[in-house]
């Protein structure tokens, strides 16, 4: 069975499992959030945009084809690997641990799809926003995108079972220790998987305390990706525009 390390998303995104539990979130819905969130934030149009934590890359394909200089980031070196297939002249990608500040400066860093609160350590998610701030030019907007945690604890699924591609994953969801868990067991050919996801339950006044701490200014704050007003317990989201 594989257990796993003190740094779980360092295991667990690397996995194919991962990809194929994931594989049918909604790209349309993070297409028109990407949309409204260049039209929102003005951006020249050949900005350079940051995506951190960039997965496979979809967004950061998408934002290229909106005309963009994008590079994508992310821990996952078999995720940068798929994603570096779709690398051109204006797109770029590398592996990149996103408590470390480019030396480069971006006009926009986008942090998307709750990929923020991973850290054991508070600090460790502090030295990200102030890395977030360094790597930003003079006149760069940053985006935090992170679920809303009241709503997200408010409408908790205890336990389900989704079934991909012939798998089924055994999924309990639960909060502790100021953290959601989601425990993921499964069986593949024979061999049995175990996973957990663990994400600090920040909540804007835990965001706003360390934005002051980084010398961060916080511009604006969505509830949703149509960028509708922030509700404390209805909205689904928690979007955060600063510099």
């Amino acid at each position: 069975m594989q257990k796993d390390t003190a740094n779980w998303f360092a295991s667990w995104f690397d996995t194919p499992y991962y990809h194929i539990l994931y594989k049918d979130r909604d790209y349309a819905e993070a297409q028109h959030f990407m949309d409204n969130l260049t039209h929102y934030l003005n951006l020249p149009e050949d900005a350079k945009i940051l995506d951190l934590a960039c997965g496979k890359g979809r967004h950061s394909v998408y934002l290229n084809q909106l005309g963009y200089d994008v590079t994508g980031a992310d821990l996952s070196e078999n995720s940068i690997a798929a994603a570096s297939e779709f690398a051109n002249e204006k797109l770029h990608f590398k592996v990149h641990d996103m408590r470390e500040p480019f030396e480069e400066k971006f006009d926009a860093v986008f942090n998307l799809f709750t990929s923020f609160g991973y850290f054991e350590s508070d600090d460790d998610n502090l030295t990200t926003l102030k890395a977030i701030r360094d790597s930003l030019t003079e006149y760069g907007f940053a985006v935090i995108d992170f679920m809303n945690v009241n709503y997200v604890i408010n409408n908790l699924v205890p336990e389900e079972v989704k079934t991909v591609e012939g798998i089924d994953f055994h999924i309990k969801r639960y909060v502790k220790d100021n953290h959601i868990f989601k425990e993921i067991d499964f069986e593949d050919k024979g061999q049995k998987f175990h996973f957990t996801e663990k994400v600090k339950a920040l909540t804007l006044d835990d965001f706003e305390q360390m934005m002051e701490e980084a010398g961060i200014f916080l511009l604006d704050v969505f509830g949703d990706y149509k960028l509708r007003k922030f509700f404390k317990n209805e909205s689904e989201r928690l979007i955060m525009i600063f510099k």
